[in-house]
């Protein structure tokens, strides 16, 4: 036997409601917010929801309208900010670029007028206008300036930075006399030659006659005569020797009081230089080395002093400190 099948389901409200009543459906939302719009004018739609009535339509609008300067406002803000901003940038970098190209410039002009003012210097110098005019020897005793200067001569006209000193020392050393010299360029035409003659201290007699030496056994010059004033050197080994050197420097530390009377000076050795003074006949001094000359020459000034010379033949003053009178 087959069962019946379900009865048709009835809605609750068909249920609910009374036999005098018809059901009606709920309205839809959107009928509902657009029926609230138009009640209420200034109701908020969804965005992207028109409204049907034409009414609602131009509130919108309206709204639009109101809405649209102050996003245009806010926008034409932005965009004076940004502007500000960048012409503020744009300034401030204006302002840096600006300074660098003033230092570059400045660099430029100091850098440019020192190498103009260096070239014009070398340039100077080095041309007609500075040369040599004039000729100034000073030092000059025993020899004679103008002789320098004649020898000189061949620097007459060179500019002063270009003063040859080769020819100079060649020309210089062709005077015994100098020991040494020294250039000095004075602008704008002038040249000083200082000089420092060289002194004689002792005389050489050999077959060609009387050599006078200085202290450092340089011949100065020979003639017939000895000359006046100078002592004899009798020195083993000559002028080149180790011997005459220590004599020449004992001679040089002597007071001219002293060094004026001696007759002779002797030496075999640097250990044992003597010399003889006009004296007393030819006293005799045993001054030994050449060191604490000083000393000795007090030791030696006290003796003469206290011992006469025509009363003794021998002054040793060789041991330092010590006077030995015999």
């Amino acid at each position: 036997m087959k069962r019946p099948g379900p009865l048709p389901p009835q809605t609750p409200q068909q249920e609910d409601l009374p036999d005098d009543e018809t059901f009606e459906e709920p309205e839809a939302p959107e009928r509902q917010r657009a029926r609230l719009a138009s009640v209420l004018p200034f109701a908020r739609r969804r965005r992207g929801e028109r409204a049907e009535d034409p009414a609602d339509d131009a509130i919108d609008a309206d709204a639009d309208e109101a809405d649209e300067p102050e996003e245009r406002a806010g926008a034409l803000a932005v965009w004076r900010a940004s502007r500000r901003r960048r012409r503020a940038e744009r300034a401030e970098v204006k302002r840096f670029t600006a300074r660098a190209r003033r230092r570059r410039r400045i660099w430029g002009v100091s850098v440019g007028a020192v190498a103009l003012l260096a070239v014009g210097t070398v340039a100077t110098a080095y041309s007609p206008i500075f040369a040599v005019e004039d000729i100034e020897v000073v030092g000059a005793e025993a020899l004679d300036p103008d002789a320098i200067n004649d020898a000189l001569s061949s620097q007459m006209g060179t500019p002063l930075a270009l003063v040859d000193h080769r020819a100079i020392r060649g020309a210089m050393t062709s005077f015994p006399l100098v020991e040494t010299y020294a250039v000095e360029s004075r602008p704008p035409h002038g040249l000083v030659v200082r000089i420092t003659e060289r002194t004689p201290v002792a005389v050489i007699q050999s077959d060609a006659g009387f050599t006078t030496v200085d202290a450092a056994g340089v011949a100065l010059e020979t003639s017939d005569a000895a000359p006046e004033g100078l002592p004899i050197a009798e020195v083993e080994g000559g002028p080149s020797s180790d011997a005459f050197a220590a004599a020449g420097q004992v001679l040089r530390a002597l007071p001219d009081d002293i060094a004026s009377r001696v007759t002779v000076v002797r030496a075999t050795t640097p250990e044992d230089v003597s010399f003889e003074l006009s004296d007393g006949g030819g006293v005799t001094v045993v001054w030994g080395s050449e060191s604490d000359g000083a000393a000795k020459a007090q030791a030696l000034a006290a003796g003469l002093s206290a011992r006469p010379a025509d009363t003794v033949s021998t002054y040793d003053v060789s041991s330092e400190g010590v006077l030995v009178v015999e």
